[in-house]
């Protein structure tokens, strides 16, 4: 029999799992190993740890530690800093006094929070260190069971009782009216998407009749074309400056028969040379376009236009083309637009549909891309095929320049100047066409600070316009029902119940049913009708149907 080779005392009594090798010739050594892979290391002296190992470990977490603190409170402090820009210095755009001091009323009321949240953090640290946890400390004064269950069961009855007789009914009359305006919306959605079926069942679009361009002249020959005045209002637009002039020096119109006019109220000298230099780039190739700058920003855009149009040469131009600085119309906008004017004298306004190239850059661009649409195919192109009237948007449209001196011009009173000029041109009889075929390139808000800006001005200057229009709503001479539509709908119920309704019953109301279950919403409200509403939302852009199903990160 082969000897037993013991290798016991090379390897120290480590426990392991017995290794046994087994060989079909008998004449093979049996080695049996107690621990696995110890024969390929090598061999250990002693596996005790030293003073010296021990300190190292100990500087190592000590190491790690003050990294992780160190690493918390850049955090806390990175947090103060950006509450501390979003709520006061909106990350470099002034404002004005009473917003700065709410954005210090709030950032004072975060800092009190965070303040009584770490010392609670640091009483529980205490609490722990010192063993309170398990009720050891002789100090520490225990209430008893009963009476714990004495004061917490009066504070419960007295709770639920003030919450049935003055909460539960407070919320049910909010919650009532907002149903009420929810239903009053609905219905308007809903009348709205039925005109919308009916345009495309029965084909109804606004058509250009014969050549419009064909001089009625028996002896001329030729065509003849309109005066066109194309602005591009822009303000230290460094980044689509260069492509919107582009395009619109590109587009398909004698230049003879058109003038350009940028109109740039940029305050950052850099831009205004860049600008210039691209002025003169297509002005040296024959292109009949100037650049126009204030020395006196007032008004904003308003301003700029009205400024604009009080130029002397403007009286020979029968139309003006609007495009803001992101705008890129294609090269035949203006044959597609203008030729509507022609044998319609009460024609002010021709409308093209914005389409944007961003609308797939996150979450946040296609939920605008959704709204916009609905917007747009719906709302404005039902009211321009069967009112006449909707919102002037503010850009990619053209205008007839006697619609807008007959109504007053610019005015620099809201931040709504399109809106305004709109409502005013409606109220004196002038009628309006939306083209839902004829599209222009653009960009919608990528960051959550621009589209917060974008829905303050959308949102703030129709109220203000309501309250100085009314007036002249009510003394104007149009049909009743013209004015009850400007009041109601197009005011009231689209510019003031949908935003306040939505947010106080979804975002008020609904939480606050979880709290207080005495006031409870129909689950008709909860899911049917908004999922309805969704949906009907979603139908003039159904490509965006699966974007539901796959969510894109911000």
């Amino acid at each position: 029999m082969a000897p037993r080779l013991d290798f016991s005392d090379w390897w120290g009594n480590k426990e392991g799992t017995p290794v046994v090798v087994k060989m079909e010739n008998p004449s093979y050594s049996v080695v049996e190993i107690n621990g696995p892979d110890s024969a390929f290391r090598a061999v250990e002296k002693s596996r005790g740890k030293n003073a010296k190992q021990v300190t190292w470990v100990l500087l190592l977490k000590a190491n790690r530690a003050v990294g992780c603190v160190a690493w918390l409170a850049t955090v806390f402090w990175a947090l103060l800093g950006t509450i501390k820009k979003r709520l006061i210095f909106r990350q470099g755009v002034a404002v004005a006094t009473e917003k700065l001091g709410k954005g210090k009323l709030v950032l004072q009321i975060i800092r009190v929070f965070l303040a009584a949240s770490l010392a609670i953090l640091a009483f529980e640290v205490v609490a722990y260190l010192k063993g309170w946890r398990y009720f050891e400390s002789a100090n520490l004064h225990i209430p008893r069971t009963l009476d714990l269950q004495g004061w917490l069961h009066v504070v419960y009855v007295a709770w639920l009782t003030f919450r049935v007789d003055y909460i539960a009914p407070l919320i049910q009359a909010l919650s009532q009216f907002c149903v009420v305006l929810f239903l009053i919306q609905s219905v308007d959605r809903l009348i709205l998407c039925l005109g919308c079926f009916w345009i495309k069942y029965k084909k109804i679009k606004p058509r250009i009749e014969g050549d419009p361009f064909k001089s009625d002249d028996v002896e001329a020959s030729g065509y003849e074309y309109p005066m066109v005045l194309v602005q591009i209002p822009m303000c230290n637009e460094r980044e689509v400056y260069e492509q919107s002039i582009t395009a619109v020096c590109q587009m398909d119109w004698p230049k003879d028969r058109i003038l350009i006019q940028v109109l740039d109220d940029s305050n950052d000298e850099s831009i205004q040379w860049l600008i210039k230099a691209e002025v003169a780039k297509w002005n040296q190739k024959g292109i009949n376009i100037i650049y126009r700058h204030r020395l006196i920003r007032t008004g904003y855009k308003a301003g700029n236009l009205k400024s604009a149009m009080g130029c002397d040469y403007v009286k020979d131009y029968e139309f003006v083309a609007i495009f803001d600085a992101d705008f890129q119309p294609n090269p035949d906008f203006l044959k597609l637009t203008v030729p509507h004017f022609k044998g319609n004298p009460e024609l002010g306004l021709v409308q093209a549909r914005w389409v944007f190239v961003n609308k797939d850059e996150n979450l946040l661009t296609r939920l605008q891309n959704v709204n916009l649409c609905f917007h747009f195919e719906v709302e404005q192109q039902v009211n321009g095929t069967f009112l006449n009237f909707f919102g002037f948007n503010g850009t990619a449209g053209v205008w007839r320049i006697k619609a807008l001196e007959e109504s007053g011009g610019w005015l620099e009173r809201t931040t709504v100047e399109d809106m305004d000029i709109a409502v005013r041109a409606h109220l004196n009889g002038w009628k309006f066409i939306f083209l839902n075929d004829v599209k222009v390139l653009c960009e919608v808000p990528e960051s959550y600070e621009a589209y917060r800006k974008q829905q303050h001005r959308w949102h703030s200057g129709p109220m203000q316009l309501f309250r100085l229009c009314l007036p002249a709503i009510i003394a104007s001479k149009i049909a009743f029902w013209k004015k009850a539509n400007l009041i109601f709908l197009f005011f009231l119920l689209r510019k003031l119940i949908l935003p306040f309704y939505s947010f106080t019953l979804f975002c008020i109301i609904l939480p606050l049913t979880m709290f207080v279950p005495e006031a409870e919403l129909p689950m008709w409200v909860i899911c049917y009708v908004p999922v309805v509403m969704s949906f009907l939302n979603i139908l003039p852009a159904p490509k965006i149907l699966p974007f539901y199903c796959s969510l894109p990160s911000l």
